[in-house]
């Protein structure tokens, strides 16, 4: 594996309402967790898409486990990015296990994985229930167990807690830091500071696209100090 799990340098990716990335230099070490945090509209969720090479850059450059991107081994990456995917007639089980051999996990082990992963995230009472007829909660859960079933060495999470009740959100909390002590590296976005700050090693602020500064995770007023990032930038600007 490469030194970072992830590198980013220079990214740039900017669309006709004048949002997007604006030269975005991003480091997720193994073993760490990153989060990154801004305003609606600050481009997290457009970062993320360019580090998994959902979205093309106009300038910069990824590295995945220190290969480039069109050359990343995807098998060794789990994301979930804004919504949950999954096939709305297969049940939990089936959709998990058709990740599993998307990853290219032997069929020997996908029993035993898609099982651990159920009982981890709390599904089995849903394990054969179709996707579509989950509720809004339990199919991010779903989406969440799709991610983290395999041994991943990148993980990106964008707002993994949406639709999470608080037991979802404290289950979520220990499988990534279990990950993380296994020496996956995780990237992940959220809205919600306090959150991000019970787990995250690092925690860098992005606004208009930019990577503005970071935010100590261990910080006494971690909101008043991420406004005022954000307000000295602002400033800046105008």
């Amino acid at each position: 594996m490469g030194e970072y799990a992830v590198e980013a340098c220079g990214l740039v990716r900017t669309f006709d309402d004048g949002t997007g990335v604006r030269g975005a230099d991003l480091l997720v070490a193994p073993g760490e967790i990153h989060a990154l945090v801004g305003l609606n509209g600050a481009g997290k969720s457009t970062l993320m898409r360019l580090l998994l090479g959902m979205l093309k850059p106009l300038d910069g450059t990824v590295t995945i486990a220190g290969r480039p991107l069109n050359h990343a081994d995807w098998a060794t990456v789990g994301h979930l990015i804004e919504y949950p995917l999954a096939y709305r007639e297969l049940t939990c089980r089936q959709n998990l296990a058709l990740n599993a051999r998307l990853h290219r996990i032997p069929a020997a082990r996908i029993g035993e994985m898609v099982e651990s992963i159920i009982s981890e995230l709390r599904l089995a009472q849903y394990g054969d229930r179709r996707a579509g007829k989950l509720s809004l909660g339990n199919r991010q859960r779903l989406g969440l167990a799709a991610a983290l079933q395999h041994e991943s060495q990148l993980i990106v999470l964008d707002e993994p807690t949406n639709s999470l009740d608080p037991s979802g959100v404290i289950l979520l909390r220990e499988a990534i830091v279990r990950r993380a002590a296994a020496g996956a590296g995780v990237l992940v976005s959220s809205h919600h500071l306090d959150e991000v700050a019970r787990i995250a090693d690092r925690i860098s602020v992005l606004n208009a696209g930019r990577i503005i500064g970071s935010l100590d995770p261990h910080g006494v007023d971690i909101e008043r100090s991420f406004f005022a990032l954000v307000r000295a930038d602002e400033e800046l600007a105008s």
